[in-house]
């Protein structure tokens, strides 16, 4: 035998004894090792930090608003982590908001039921996921392409459409939709029974709470999520093992519109009109909160718990900036400057330490 050989076969075992070494994480582990898990312990140093800086931060008040502010972000973060696990991308969903919008406000003031008006814009945001997910599931365009051309399409749709105006004479159901929309649960006295201390929370965040408890157990006990989580890992793995690419592929972009249409009805509701622009700039947002949460930008990993946690971080800091008076110019580099930390963090948990690409870097350049 060649020595060459012989020692390709000993690297080779040596190798395979480094794998087989490797032991299971516990629970604490893989709970240290969480980027979720530390985003929310970060979450937690800011809320008291804050409370102690300016008192009126801590409210019940403001927790009631920074609740409802995130929670659309939230549910969109849900359908972005589907996506996101997948290894795509979704750049059409604020586009989808202003559709859906757009296609129920206009039912409403055409006196539609509020049922049928809902049900009209919840099909036009599938419709959109569809569409995205036909050609980058079947056709195999690249997400990026495809989502940002859906991004294009929507929001003149909703400009066409809407004919460039606000729709809010919403006929005799409009007082069910505002209720929908600005519905509030427990609630303080007199009205209700909560104390002072406890939040009104918003049916935005009741409904996200209902979301990801689901798409939380999807993601725990479903075969479907286990495919999911293979395909974002290894794409032609997964069709080897007879795993249905392209139908999961599909049903994660349906599943990405559904959820910025759920939001998008949310907010009709709460504002109680619909407005073309609705949405503007809410990619960055929900793909920066997905991303702080600890979904991994190059596909195989995602938590409904990362998604919500890391969408109330980047609301809990845009409302601590307003608070300590900080130009709210600045919140778009706080998010750009957090999106960044979160890649690096994922680095460190993914076996790509920064380190290690550094030290790697140093010893190329010394030649």
């Amino acid at each position: 035998m060649k020595p060459s050989v012989a020692k390709a076969i000993e690297e080779t075992h040596a190798a395979i004894s480094d794998v087989v070494g490797v032991r299971e994480q516990t629970t604490l582990q893989r709970l240290m090792t969480s980027q979720a898990f530390w985003v929310a312990v970060a979450l937690l140093a800011l809320v008291v930090f804050m409370t102690w800086l300016e008192p009126t931060f801590g409210t019940a008040d403001n927790a009631t608003n920074v609740t409802r502010n995130f929670a659309p972000l939230a549910i969109m973060s849900l359908g972005m982590t589907v996506v996101i696990i997948t290894g795509g991308i979704d750049l059409s969903v604020g586009s989808v908001m202003g559709l859906v919008a757009i296609v129920t406000g206009l039912l409403l003031t055409w006196h539609y039921p509020w049922y049928v008006a809902f049900a009209a814009g919840l099909l036009a945001g599938l419709a959109c996921g569809a569409f995205n997910g036909f050609f980058v599931a079947y056709i195999g365009m690249p997400s990026f392409v495809v989502t940002l051309g859906m991004l294009s399409i929507a929001r003149s749709l909703a400009v066409v459409i809407s004919g460039n105006q606000m729709l809010y004479q919403f006929g005799p159901d409009a007082p069910i939709v505002r209720a929908i929309g600005q519905a509030k649960w427990p609630l303080h006295a007199p009205a209700g029974w909560a104390p002072r201390w406890i939040p009104e929370f918003s049916s935005h965040f009741w409904v996200m709470v209902i979301l990801a408890l689901i798409v939380g157990a999807i993601f725990i006990f479903t075969a479907w999520a286990r495919h999911l989580y293979a395909i974002g890992s290894n794409e032609n793995a997964a069709r080897l093992t007879g795993v249905s690419v392209d139908w999961i592929k599909f049903q994660a972009y349906v599943f990405s519109s559904f959820t910025a249409s759920v939001a998008s009805l949310l907010l009709l509701g709460y504002s109680g009109s619909a407005i073309n622009a609705m949405g503007t700039g809410y990619e960055l947002r929900v793909i920066a909160g997905t991303v702080i949460g600890g979904a991994n930008l190059m596909g195989g990993y995602g938590t409904a718990f990362g998604a919500v946690i890391g969408s109330a971080f980047l609301e809990v800091i845009r409302n601590a900036l307003l608070m300590a008076g900080i130009d709210s110019n600045w919140q778009g580099a706080f998010v750009g400057m957090f999106i960044v930390i979160a890649v690096l963090l994922g680095m460190q948990t993914s076996g790509t330490s920064l380190v290690a690409t550094v030290r790697e870097w140093v010893a190329w350049k010394r030649g």
